[in-house]
């Protein structure tokens, strides 16, 4: 596990011998092993991948995922994530009817992207809320608003999401 220091903030990277399996906000809470050096390896393409990314030179993640902390359920939401293009942006409705979740499917998808083992990688910043709005994102709706703007940065402006925050005006 390694810490990465980027536009959004700290981030934690950590990776198996199969690929990367986190990518999380904030410092590790505790000491991790050393990685082999199969998931150093990872590690160092995961770090210049996200620099690229935030340099605007990346748009497509080519580090594998090794999804093997998160929750089965959750897997075919973290999958179709991986199918939202850069620059795209989606809703928990569209996301959840895609996968075939019925009734509370968007609450079901909003659980499986706050679990979601590798943020920016796999993009949960690019599902918003019904009629645009920007909710519910671990890094926080400033960082999800960078990462939107940074993948609009090269398109015709779609972005006109405002940030529900309390008390902040309309």
């Amino acid at each position: 596990m390694i810490t990465h220091e980027t536009p959004v903030g700290t981030l934690t990277l950590a990776a198996s011998d199969l690929g990367l399996t986190r990518v999380g906000y904030g410092r590790p809470r505790r000491p991790a092993a050393r990685p082999s050096p199969t998931a150093r390896g990872w590690l160092d393409i995961s770090r210049r991948e996200l620099d690229a990314y935030f340099d605007g030179q990346l748009r497509t993640f080519t580090v594998p995922v090794d999804l093997c902390r998160a929750v089965p359920s959750h897997l075919p939401v973290l999958h179709a994530l991986a199918g939202v293009a850069y620059g795209d942006t989606t809703t928990y409705g569209i996301l959840a009817a895609a996968v075939g979740l019925v009734d509370d499917g968007p609450r079901q998808v909003g659980v499986a992207m706050a679990r979601n083992p590798v943020a920016i990688v796999l993009p949960c910043h690019r599902v918003v809320g019904a009629g645009g709005k920007l909710i519910g994102y671990g890094g926080g709706l400033a960082a999800k608003r960078l990462l939107l703007d940074l993948e609009s940065h090269d398109r015709s402006p779609q972005l006109g999401l405002a940030i529900d925050l309390p008390g902040a005006p309309a």
